[in-house]
């Protein structure tokens, strides 16, 4: 479980196939604190430590992970928004985000305003249900609140500090990111179509 709250910038400095897999080679700042069978947030992907050296860590990422995200398209130099789990106690800055990616969404637009930046994002309008005005979305694992909602897209505001310390300073109109929707309107809709199957 993360919260959205991206702890620090990683470079990949490595990528290598692996049959139908990809592993990662990843410094970050906070590798020394990393352990084996470790969860990290990668632009909002969970992904497990599988080893470590030095300042160097590795990850693995399934086809089917690869498939549903932007992961695929990751190269060496490339950074990406760290996040490690929630820890029973910490505060919780952002909202509940589980690391499991539902689909990519694009870059439509790019505008810098006076102190911040506006992004708009066109996502699959199959999850039209589960993003409502001024609701929580996890855009490359960082928690963000929407507005000018319409059936596939979405407009979030990126404040200087959230744009000087994730990868949303890099992001451009045509890029593909990882949206994470509330994890709480799933279980709302599931219970909705639910009751409904049952009437």
């Amino acid at each position: 479980m993360f919260t959205g709250i991206v702890e620090a910038l990683g470079t990949i400095r490595e990528v290598i196939p692996s049959g139908s897999n990809v592993d990662f080679i990843i410094e970050c700042p906070f590798t020394g604190e990393l352990k084996v069978d470790q969860s990290v947030a990668h632009n909002g992907v969970c992904l497990t430590v599988t080893d470590i050296k030095g300042s160097l860590y590795r990850v693995t990422a399934v086809a089917e992970t690869l498939a549903k995200t932007n992961l695929g398209g990751w190269k060496a130099g490339d950074k990406v928004n760290l996040e490690r789990s929630l820890r029973v106690g910490d505060r919780l800055d952002g909202h509940f985000v589980q690391g499991h990616v539902d689909a990519t969404a694009s870059c439509t637009a790019r505008e810098a305003l006076d102190g911040s930046w506006l992004f708009r994002f066109r996502f699959p309008e199959q999850f039209a249900s589960l993003v409502v005005e001024k609701g929580s979305v996890c855009l490359n694992g960082v928690s963000l609140t929407v507005f000018n909602v319409s059936d596939d897209e979405l407009t979030v505001t990126i404040i200087p500090y959230t744009y000087e310390h994730t990868n949303f300073h890099a992001i451009q109109p045509g890029d593909i990111i990882n949206i994470e929707f509330d994890i709480l309107g799933k279980y709302f809709l599931r219970q909705q179509n639910v009751q409904k199957a049952l009437i």
